[in-house]
């Protein structure tokens, strides 16, 4: 597999590794690559890989570079995403299932791709189905991001829990969040944003042995500082990624433009 001919930065804190590319391009560039190789090396010792896919901004480079890497397995693979909005209709430019269906599922044949339905009678029998579809398939990578108020999936602050006795539930958006979806282009206004979400939980995710974090852009520069300074507390839910015994954070110089000199100090090419 060819490797990256680009400049590199990294350094590490606790547990967690960080990435720092010149462009967004060259860090989801970066991503998919550190993808592509995890599902080679699965693909040749596992009948089928479970894959959690995230979506938004932060994802858009990592997916268009993963879809044009040959030779992928993609036959095999069991995809989920990790979040959806109650309520909102499958073809509506900011669901999750159109998200993933129009820059992944279409471009690619996987074995499997489950979808939340957001639509479904009863969310919370919903979250407990795919829990179950998520546990069976037992998924081995997660990409993912970080949101400006620090949440992972739609895990905001005042609702995270580190400890969630469940993998899947319905949650209320806090208004960081709706207003992150305004500001990336999704809705026009926070009273269109719906009020709730269906959205895999922190523990949920850290059972996936492999977590992949895009994190790219101005607006994200704080929040990663943040993510890797503050107390690892539910305040920041991302500060957890800290004790993730195999997380890497790909960051552009614009989502890295306010570590200071802690970082600078470890930089290494």
């Amino acid at each position: 597999m060819q490797k990256l001919s680009v400049e590199i930065k990294r350094f590490q804190i606790e547990k967690l590794k960080i990435e720092i590319y010149s462009t967004r391009e060259e860090a989801g560039a970066a991503a998919a690559q550190a993808t592509a190789e995890e599902l080679t090396k699965l693909g040749q010792k596992n009948e089928t890989i479970g894959v959690i896919f995230a979506t938004g901004a932060s994802q858009i480079e990592t997916l268009r570079a993963l879809i044009a890497i040959p030779g992928l397995p993609w036959d095999r693979i069991r995809g989920f995403h990790m979040d959806e909005y109650v309520g909102i209709v499958a073809d509506h430019r900011a669901s999750f299932r159109h998200y993933l269906r129009t820059k992944l599922a279409q471009h690619v044949r996987m074995h499997q791709f489950y979808e939340v339905d957001g639509n479904c009678p009863d969310p919370e029998k919903g979250c407990q189905d795919y829990a179950d579809s998520l546990h069976a398939a037992n998924p081995r990578i997660c990409l993912l991001g970080i949101g400006e108020n620090g949440h992972l999936a739609f895990n905001d602050p005042g609702i995270a829990n580190f400890n969630d006795p469940l993998d899947m539930k319905v949650v209320d958006l806090d208004d960081d969040c709706k207003r992150q979806q305004v500001a990336e282009g999704w809705f026009k206004s926070t009273d269109e944003v719906p009020a709730q979400a269906m959205t895999l939980t922190i523990p949920a995710l850290f059972r996936v042995p492999k977590l992949i974090v895009s994190v790219p852009g101005l607006r994200k520069a704080a929040i990663v500082s943040r993510t890797l300074h503050d107390a690892i507390t539910t305040a920041c839910p991302a500060s957890i990624l800290r004790t993730h015994p195999d997380a890497t954070i790909y960051l552009d110089e614009e989502s890295a433009s306010e570590l200071d000199r802690r970082e600078l100090g470890r930089l290494s090419s």
